[in-house]
């Protein structure tokens, strides 16, 4: 179902008849936009894909949005507490939905949203404006391409993508057919954080020379996976979930608990691990401060340790450099805080990932005022509102397609290095790494049929 456009709605309450007679006419300012109301035909439709713990937090948040009205969800697990002990899925976001909207009525007949397994069936609404797509990072690239190619808007999460071929198919897709894509890559929005980057860009710490990335990994989940060396069991894919659908375009796995909900990042298939989990945050920042959002170093040279057994094959230790075109040098590892350092010349000012806490040499540094005429980043009034924003105006977001697909474009070719154990040379024209077959070859992965981009 929609909201129903607004000669729809005067029709359905009589209001028409009313005023063509000559009577008195009261039109509550709720609807039509005033207050602080938002009017029904001018609210943005959304259908929300992927339901586990991210995706239900960005479902709130827009729920709870008076621009949008989330009218459809979709996930390929109906109900599950297998999250890390946290229970997700499909029902679970129904009763979200049904609950907030109990309270606060949308337009029309509301009888709740409706439920999809097969995001095909919601993509193809003619009455979506808007989808999240929140699932796996595996599978990303279909459903924001076909999202894309489909005429919605589209909220993504992090990493933009599995491949570095799929973000250039996912970034084609949404400037062919002119649509507007935020990446989840929330860090961006953080008002510190883009001060930041303008103290940066505007040589208030000298001459950048490097960017230090901290990455540490040893959190609890960090621990478990480490340690979880010994074979884990086989078993029936549970009843609630559609095991086929939620592996899609990747190769045909036995079901083993372990590698789905939550953990699947630390799996290659479905995702990088903690470089392309919240490495993506930390180096999106690093790409920001170096006004780098269109491009990305030109050599990366990278070491890892993957588990030697057990059914993880991430690096979960790791260091790395790569160097700019420009002569900047980013080095990472596995310290912490989680965060980023740019330091120059003159000083340096440090980000903390998450919160965006700034540190700096000299603290005078964290007082400085960016002047009219100087280099500006702009401010986000929010991740999700900035999106909601762009869908309004038809600008761009704080994280486009573009954005996106570059800040994951660096991470997918740390893990490459690691891989293979060796340097790369990389062209961020032409998206190839040069002299390396066996490396480009990595660049894309066989998609399962009938899945493509």
């Amino acid at each position: 179902m929609r909201s129903i456009d607004r000669r729809q709605f005067i029709k359905k309450t009589g209001w028409a008849i009313a005023g063509a007679a000559g009577a008195p006419l009261f039109v509550p300012a709720s609807a039509l936009g005033r207050d602080g109301g938002v009017a029904p035909s001018e609210r943005i439709t959304m259908g929300c894909i992927g339901l586990g713990g991210q995706g239900t937090h960005n479902m709130r948040a827009f729920l709870q949005n008076p621009a949008m009205q989330i009218v459809a969800l979709c996930d390929v697990e109906k109900e599950s507490n297998r999250y890390r002990g946290a229970t997700f899925g499909l029902e679970p976001a129904r009763r979200v939905v049904n609950e907030y909207y109990g309270k606060n009525k949308p337009s029309g007949s509301w009888e709740g949203p409706d439920l999809y397994s097969d995001f095909r069936e919601l993509v193809a609404r003619q009455d979506i404006d808007t989808v999240t797509v929140c699932t796996p990072d595996h599978w990303h690239g279909v459903i924001a391409a076909m999202a894309a190619t489909s005429g919605k808007d589209i909220y993504c999460e992090k990493p933009l993508t599995n491949t570095v071929a799929e973000g250039r198919a996912v970034c084609d897709a949404v400037q062919r057919h002119g649509r507007v894509l935020q990446t989840g890559s929330h860090e961006r929005s953080g008002g510190n954080a883009r001060f930041a980057c303008e103290l940066v860009r505007n040589g208030r710490i000298g001459k950048l020379h490097t960017v230090r990335i901290n990455l540490p990994v040893d959190e609890a989940h960090h621990n478990e996976v480490k340690a979880l060396t010994q074979p884990q069991p086989i078993t029936a894919p549970p009843e609630t979930l559609d095991y086929d659908m939620w592996m899609g375009p990747t190769p045909v796995a036995p079901y083993i608990e372990k590698r789905v909900h939550f953990w699947w990042r630390f799996v290659l298939d479905f995702g990088g691990g903690e470089m392309t989990d919240r490495g993506v945050h930390v180096i999106d920042l690093a790409q920001l401060g170096l006004d780098a959002d269109k491009t990305g170093p030109i050599e990366y040279d990278a070491w890892g340790r993957a588990p030697e057994e057990g059914i993880y094959n991430v690096c979960m230790e790791f260091g790395f450099e790569c160097k700019y075109a420009n002569g900047v040098r980013m080095i990472g590892t596995n310290e912490g805080p989680r965060g980023l350092k740019f330091e120059g010349t003159d000083g340096w000012v440090f980000i903390h990932i998450h919160g965006g806490r700034l540190e700096a040499e000299p603290a005078s540094l964290l007082k400085e005022i960016i002047y009219p005429n100087e280099i500006h980043v702009g401010r986000s009034p929010g991740h999700h509102q900035n999106f909601i924003d762009a869908v309004k105006t038809r600008g761009e977001t704080v994280a486009t397609a573009e954005t996106g697909h570059r800040t994951a474009t660096l991470c997918h070719l740390l893990n490459i290095s690691m891989q293979l154990g060796r340097p790369l040379k990389w062209d961020p024209v032409e998206e190839n790494v040069i002299g390396d077959d066996r490396a480009n070859a990595m660049l894309a992965r066989p998609m399962r049929s009938p899945w493509r981009i």
